[in-house]
C-alpha cells in the first residue's frame, strides 16, 4: 500500500503560512475542519464571469432563433470553464500548500478564465476560437506546472501520477489547436474526441495511485460553486427584468417570469443541499462519476438563467422566436437540474419508490409546462415548489422522529 502524509498540525508552515515555498506533498484525507480558502473563492467568482458571458451568448443566438447552433456552443465553451475549474479543486483538494508559488500559479489560472471570457463572443459570433484556446491554454499550462511540482516532490507510483497528468493535459492541449485549424463543419467532432480525452487523463494517471482530495472539501467546493451559478442565474434575470420594465413599461406582463422563476432558483437550492453528499464520496469510483456528472448540473443551472432572459425578452417583443420555444428555453435546463441532481445526490437517500420517482416526475411535468404559453414559467415554478413540499413530508413521515428533525433543518 502506499504511504500518504499524514495531516499537519495547525502550527505547520503549511496552514501559517510562513514560508514562501515549499514541498508539494500530499494533504491527509481525514484532515479535519478542512474547508475552501480565500482563494479557491475568488477562484470560483472569476470563473463565473465566463459563465456569465457563455450565458449571456446562449440567450442572443436562442432569440434570434439560433437555438441549436447556440447550445452547441455553449457546450463547447462550457466544457472549457468547468474542466479547468474541476481539476483545480480536486489537485487543490489532494495538494495545497498555499506557498507564494501556488498562490501565484493559481492567479495565472484566474487570469487564463478571463481571457477565456474575453473570447467567448467571438466564439458565438463568428466561431473564432483563437482567444478562448488561448485562455484555456493559460489555464491549463499553470495546471501543468501544478502538477510537475508534484512530481519532484514525490516519488513512486505517486510521481508517475503526476507525470501521467502533466503528460495528459499537454497532449489535450496540443488537440484542442484543431479548433482552430478544422474546417468549421468539423470543429464539433474535433470537440468531442479531445473532451473524451480530457475525461480519460484523470482515469489513466490514477490508475496505480489515488490522490488524497478531501471528501468534506470537495462537497464544499462544488456546493459553494452550485450556490455562485444559481447566484448569477438570479443576477442576469432580475437585470432582464428590470431592463424591460424600465423601456417597456411591462410590470404585469414580466411578474409571472419573475416569480416562477424565483421559486425554480429557490427549489433548485432546496433539493441540491437538502442533504450532506460527502458522505457518498467513499471511493475514486463514486467521486469520478459525482465530479463528472455536475457538468449537468453547472450548465443546466446556468442555463436557466439565460432561458429566464429569453422568456422576459420574447414577452416584450424582442426575441424573434415563440412562446413555446421561449417557455422550452427556461423548462428544458430547470427538468435536466432537477434530473441531474436526482441522479448523483438524492437517489442515494431516497428511501422507497414514492421517495425515488418524485424528482423524475417533477422533470416530466416540468417539460409539460412548456405548453402552457405565459404561465409556463410560473406553472413550472409552482411545479418545483411542490416537489419540495412533497420530498419534505415523505422524509419527515418515513424518518425516526430525530431524523425527521435533521431532514427538515437540513433541508
Amino acid at each position: 500500500m502506499t504511504s500518504r502524509s499524514a495531516p499537519e498540525p495547525p502550527s505547520s508552515p503549511r496552514s501559517a503560512g510562513h514560508w514562501p515555498l515549499r514541498r508539494m506533498t500530499a494533504r491527509g484525507r481525514e484532515e479535519e475542519h478542512r474547508v475552501a480558502s480565500p482563494l479557491e473563492l475568488l477562484f470560483d467568482l472569476c470563473f463565473v464571469v465566463a459563465i456569465a458571458q457563455a450565458g449571456s451568448e446562449l440567450v442572443h443566438a436562442v432569440a434570434q432563433g439560433h437555438a441549436g447552433q447556440g447550445i452547441l456552443d455553449y457546450a463547447m465553451i462550457f466544457f472549457a470553464i468547468w474542466w479547468a475549474w474541476m481539476n483545480f479543486s480536486w489537485f487543490a483538494s489532494a495538494y495545497d500548500n498555499d506557498d507564494v508559488l501556488y498562490r501565484v500559479v493559481t492567479l495565472v489560472q484566474i487570469a487564463g478564465v478571463l481571457v477565456l471570457a474575453a473570447g467567448v463572443s467571438k466564439a458565438f459570433e463568428n466561431h473564432d476560437f483563437l482567444v478562448v484556446w488561448l485562455g484555456y491554454a493559460i489555464m491549463r499550462f499553470a495546471m501543468i506546472a501544478q502538477w510537475l511540482r508534484v512530481a519532484r516532490s514525490t516519488e513512486g507510483t505517486e510521481r508517475t501520477t503526476a507525470l501521467r497528468y502533466a503528460g495528459g493535459v499537454l497532449l489535450c492541449q496540443i488537440g484542442w489547436l484543431g479548433l482552430l485549424f478544422a474546417p468549421e463543419a468539423g470543429r464539433p467532432w474535433v470537440f468531442l474526441v479531445v473532451a473524451l480525452a480530457e475525461l480519460c487523463v484523470p482515469l489513466y494517471a490514477e490508475k496505480d495511485f489515488t490522490t488524497s482530495w478531501h471528501p468534506h472539501h470537495i462537497a464544499e467546493r462544488y456546493g459553494l460553486f452550485t450556490i455562485i451559478v444559481l447566484g448569477e442565474t438570479i443576477a442576469a434575470a432580475t437585470v432582464a427584468v428590470k431592463s424591460a420594465v424600465d423601456e417597456h413599461d411591462a410590470l404585469g406582463e414580466l411578474l409571472p417570469i419573475a416569480a416562477g422563476g424565483l421559486l425554480i432558483v429557490f427549489s433548485a437550492w432546496w433539493i441540491y443541499f437538502v442533504v450532506p453528499i460527502h458522505g457518498h464520496l467513499r471511493s475514486s469510483g463514486q467521486a469520478f462519476l459525482w465530479g463528472y456528472g455536475h457538468y449537468l448540473i453547472f450548465s443546466s443551472a446556468a442555463a436557466i438563467g439565460a432561458g429566464l432572459e429569453v422568456a422576459v425578452e420574447q414577452t416584450v417583443g424582442t426575441a424573434h422566436i415563440s412562446a413555446l420555444s421561449a417557455s422550452a428555453a427556461v423548462t428544458l435546463p430547470t427538468a435536466l437540474y432537477f434530473l441531474a441532481v436526482w441522479g448523483l445526490h438524492s437517489r442515494h437517500f431516497k428511501v422507497g419508490i414514492a421517495q425515488q420517482v418524485v424528482l423524475p416526475a417533477t422533470a416530466l411535468l416540468v417539460i409539460l409546462c412548456t405548453f402552457l404559453g405565459d404561465w409556463a414559467v410560473l406553472t413550472a415554478g409552482v411545479v418545483s415548489a411542490l416537489s419540495v413540499a412533497a420530498g419534505v413530508v415523505m422524509t419527515t413521515r418515513t424518518a425516526t422522529p430525530e431524523a425527521a428533525t435533521g431532514a427538515v433543518e437540513g433541508a
